[in-house]
């Protein structure tokens, strides 16, 4: 276990409001590479017994204390114990260099939050679900392989790994394209080596551009507003590492969904660009325990927050029936 101490902020720090229906804590845990994950306990007050878990993280680029804390407290109001975490190299968890996103490392980073809840004693270990958002709930998909997650729950979600590989809807699917992207990252490697630092990409466009596509202008209202700004956010600040890309050019996800078992619903705005990840996804899903839902009128950035958008009844009827 990666024994380093983290820094862990005790006030409360959210971008929403703390709910006097559950109990909250810090708590850590750690995945088998050794990175130690802090993250957000949520349990519903006065609960008693054996309950079931749900483990949350997303969006990509975000922190427990925006979109995935507040998923973890509505779930845990609805009667499960949740966590929101902060993935591997970011927020308030371990890992150097700081910044770097993995495809398989961020898969991993579920799966070991599976670890933690099946040992809590006031959890069922049989029944444990998770829920990924945004390009995290390519990551959720990924992990769901994982036979001890009986539920999984993909809101508004990105593969990073395709949008990385062939750009937004697919446009720079070629290997010319692909070529060209790696040289600039290698490129960037090396001057990283030299210089000993890992420049960053630069998290959401600031000052925004008037002729910004409106996605953009949606991540600006959420990132950068006081609805969902927070100060350790890359998405807030200053980004991802360039190089982190590498691994998304490399290694693609979803490559075996087709053999999940577990129940998995994905749930993606009518409106927002990136449902075609979700259509995608839902496509190569098997059995009769998948489901697709969208919603009308929502954009990519609605699920994020927009508790009169976000459905909150659906998740915990589909977590109901699943880990039960």
């Amino acid at each position: 276990m990666n024994m380093e101490k983290l820094n862990l902020t005790q006030e409360w720090d959210k971008v929403f409001p703390k709910s006097d229906k559950v109990d909250h804590k810090k708590v850590t845990f750690h995945n088998r590479y050794g990175i130690t994950l802090a993250a957000d306990l949520y349990t519903p007050k006065g609960a008693e017994g054996k309950l079931p878990a749900i483990a949350v993280s997303g969006p990509f680029g975000a922190v427990k204390e925006q979109s995935s804390g507040l998923y973890a407290q509505k779930m845990a109001e609805l009667g499960f114990l949740t966590i929101a975490f902060d993935p591997s190299y970011t927020g308030e968890s371990s890992g150097m260099p700081r910044y770097v996103a993995s495809p398989d490392i961020n898969t991993e980073d579920f799966c070991a939050a599976v670890d933690f809840l099946s040992v809590q004693e006031n959890v069922d270990p049989e029944r444990i679900g998770i829920i990924g958002i945004c390009g995290w709930g390519g990551m959720a998909i990924n992990a769901a392989i994982d036979t001890r997650i009986k539920a999984t729950a993909a809101m508004t979600m990105y593969d990073m790994t395709r949008v990385t590989a062939n750009g937004y809807f697919d446009a720079e699917d070629s290997e010319q394209a692909r070529f060209e992207k790696r040289k600039a990252l290698n490129t960037q490697r090396t001057a990283d080596y030299k210089n000993g630092t890992h420049a960053l990409a630069g998290g959401v466009v600031d000052p925004l551009p008037e002729d910004a596509p409106q996605f953009v202008k949606d991540y600006y209202a959420y990132y950068k507003m006081p609805r969902g700004y927070h100060p350790r956010s890359l998405n807030s600040n200053g980004g991802w590492n360039v190089t982190s890309s590498l691994s998304f050019l490399n290694m693609p996800i979803l490559q075996y969904s087709s053999e999940i078992r577990s129940a998995v619903l994905l749930v993606h705005g009518e409106k927002a660009h990136s449902r075609y990840f979700s259509e995608t996804a839902y496509s190569k899903l098997t059995g009769d325990n998948k489901e697709l839902l969208i919603i009308p009128g929502a954009n990519h950035t609605d699920l994020y927050d927009r508790m009169d958008i976000i459905p909150f009844e659906k998740l915990k009827a589909f977590f109901a029936e699943y880990l039960k």
